[in-house]
This record gives C-alpha cells, structure tokens and sequence, in this order.
C-alpha cells in the first residue's frame, strides 16, 4: 500500500470513529466474535455484498451508505450485548439475527417491533440511537458541530441538540432525552 493508500485509509478510519464510535473493521470483528458469525454471514444479515463489508472494515470505504444498514448494525450491537451477558441464548440470537435480516429499517414512529419495553414503546436507547443514525446519514459530526456552532447564538436549544445527537455519544444523548421528557 503506497503512502497514498494509507493516507486515505486513516483518513476513512478516522471518519469512521466520528460517525460510528470506533472503526468499523473493530465493530464488525467484535459482532463477528460475539455473535459466532464469519464476515460473509455478517455482511448477509446486514444487507451488504461481502466485498462492501471488506471495504468498510479494511477503511477502503468510510461510510455506510444505507440507512437500514446503520439500522442493522445497531439492532446487532444490541443483541451482542445481550448474547455477552447471557440474557439471549445461542439458538434465541441466530433468530434474532433472521429477524434483523429481514428488517426494512424504518423510523422510529413506524419500526418498533424489534426493540420495545414490556409496554410496547420503543427504549428511550433506540429512540436516541435512531435520531443519531438519522443526523449521521445526512452530515459527518463536523458539519453538524458547524451548523450547531452557527445557531448557538440565536437557536442555543437546538445547536446543543445538534452537537449532542449529531456528534455526541450515546450515552449523553439518552440524558439529554430523559431530561427533556415532560
């Protein structure tokens, strides 16, 4: 890889860790680890061709494209989770993921039946998480922090709801939704 290559691949990782946390390719061999998956059953269950997935965690590319795929990931993430600390089982997390597979995405006003409380609501976590996917798919963090940064002055509610969901992370926006509920 010439010094061109590397140049753009930290360049995609770097962009990767302001949209996604972490690099992908760290993500997706986490999932791939904890979910007992090779990249091809990976790459299958989140809707992306094989090479796709390569690209996004090798760094060749830097962004998800699909929103639906973000979507996936997320629901992944979460049902690694819960495969770690023993809350699903093995056979209960492989039709899980079917179920992920099969997912369309969706908003949060019309795609709850994946992660709901006992009283059919959707988590305030995956609320959260669906606001920053949507803020995510439309800017990178820098544009976003841009834009909050020009409506501090007369808008300061909303430039601090675009810096917390659009460049924050979770776990500070799931605060910021809490304390803005009734």
């Amino acid at each position: 890889m010439d010094a061109a290559q590397q140049e753009a691949t930290a360049r995609a990782r770097e962009l990767q860790r302001n949209w996604y946390g972490e690099p992908l390719g760290a993500l997706f061999r986490r999932l791939i680890d904890d979910l007992g998956l090779n990249q091809a059953r990976l790459a299958g269950v989140l809707g992306l061709s094989a090479p796709m997935l390569s690209q996004l965690m090798s760094g060749q590319r830097a962004k998800i494209g699909n929103p639906a795929v973000v979507q996936r990931v997320q629901l992944l993430q979460e049902l690694a989770a819960q495969a770690a600390d023993g809350s699903v089982s093995a056979a209960e997390a492989t039709e899980r993921m079917e179920e992920i597979k099969k997912s369309q995405g969706g908003s949060v006003l019309n795609n709850t039946t994946q992660t709901t409380s006992t009283s059919g609501a959707p988590t305030v976590k995956r609320v959260v998480r669906e606001i920053q996917s949507l803020l995510r798919s439309v800017a990178a963090a820098g544009d976003i922090i841009e834009a909050a940064d020009s409506l501090s002055p007369t808008h300061p509610e909303l430039a601090e709801f675009l810096r917390v969901y659009g460049a924050g992370r979770t776990s500070d926006a799931v605060a910021h939704y809490q304390s803005h509920q009734n």
